[in-house]
């Protein structure tokens, strides 16, 4: 009877093509902090309450008499809040979105990542993903059937960064760029789509106008399809810039990119995401999306589509919570970074995002 069962477990295993993907580093880490109590490996997420105004949002849709708002809605993304997308990006932008066919809802940007990845790669497209990288993007490249050329950031500057916030000296993520003939080696008649990050997880990096543009060149020359992963696109602290690759001369016409109301409203465990990008790489996203989850939740995308029409109409205000949580995140990154100085870590300064790495080699 065991022999049985075990040939049986032999014969029902998961498809080679998930075999990468079978048990990702939040599981791992979760087993870790349940098995070592004192270490929290955990995912990155606010452990303060939210903004008030965005919980009421959500209240006042869960009470809402209107039946519509309890029901499944439009497939691609729920009207009101595609419409509010495409008014906050057109202004990002400058330029006009078409709500309705350059827009869709996702099931958190990790969704929105799966749906442009399997959406657009045949079965050995190249894939170049710059590390360090977001855990995700290697097995979802995987199981589209691509093959993963990687590409490290490699440390360039010497220069140590001094500030009234971080005293002591210390470096910075800007520090850390892509060698430039490393990347054109690269790309090649294979390559299809490039992943970029900005900010970067786990690193922080910002990638800059100078940059992106060597990027863009390259995708132009051969034909490849940027996903440009901006979740963190609010958190990016001075002097830093945020420059979105699509605004840059060519890259519309081949850019998706991604973004989140769980990182812009500080609301991770409402798995709301969103793409843009044109007509047609939408619709290649569709495809996956509604022979997956088909739709995303009503009242969360009503309240987020609330949310982003206050926003709206105070965006270059402090008042706006994009900004308020930018200033609130880089007064906690600093203190961060002086607590590790002295516990004797050596930490990156991050540029944007809620994340920083630390070497530890001196407590070794």
């Amino acid at each position: 009877m065991d022999i049985e069962i075990e040939n049986i477990k032999k014969k029902f295993v998961v498809p080679s093509r998930f075999e990468k993907s079978d048990e990702g580093i939040w599981n791992k880490s979760t087993a870790l902090k349940l098995k070592y109590p004192c270490t929290d490996l955990s995912q990155g997420f606010p452990n303060y309450l939210i903004n008030e105004s965005m919980v009421k949002m959500l209240q006042d849709v869960a009470k809402s008499e209107n039946n519509v708002l309890h029901q499944y809605t439009r497939s691609s993304g729920h009207v009101r809040l595609v419409n509010a997308l495409g008014v906050l990006y057109s202004t990002l932008l400058n330029r006009k979105l078409n709500a309705l066919t350059e827009i869709m809802v996702t099931v958190g940007a990790y969704e929105a990542l799966y749906c442009a990845i399997n959406g657009n790669i045949e079965i050995g497209d190249e894939v170049i993903v710059i590390e360090p990288a977001f855990d995700c993007y290697e097995p979802m490249v995987h199981v589209a059937g691509g093959i993963i050329r990687h590409i490290p950031l490699r440390k360039v500057c010497n220069s140590l960064h001094k500030s009234k916030e971080t005293n002591p000296l210390t470096e910075s993520s800007a520090d850390w760029k892509l060698n430039e003939n490393e990347l054109r080696n690269l790309f090649n008649e294979n390559t299809k789509m490039i992943v970029i990050n900005t900010p970067m997880n786990p690193i922080g990096k910002v990638f800059t106008k100078e940059e992106l543009t060597i990027i863009a060149e390259l995708c132009i020359k051969y034909d490849v399809i940027c996903v440009s992963d901006e979740v963190y696109e609010w958190m990016v602290y001075e002097p830093a810039k945020h420059v979105k690759i699509a605004t840059l001369p060519g890259m519309w016409d081949r850019t998706i990119t991604i973004g989140t109301a769980g990182k812009s409203f500080s609301v991770t465990g409402w798995k709301c995401g969103w793409a843009y990008a044109p007509s047609s790489l939408i619709n290649n996203m569709r495809v996956i999306h509604m022979q997956n989850v088909y739709s995303c939740i009503t009242p969360v995308q009503e309240a987020v589509a609330r949310g982003t029409e206050k926003e709206i109409e105070r965006l270059n205000s402090p008042d706006c919570i994009f900004n308020v949580s930018k200033k609130e995140l880089q007064s906690k990154r600093d203190y961060f970074i002086q607590l590790l100085m002295g516990s004797g870590f050596h930490p990156i300064i991050p540029e944007g995002g809620y994340f920083i790495i630390a070497d530890w080699t001196n407590l070794s």
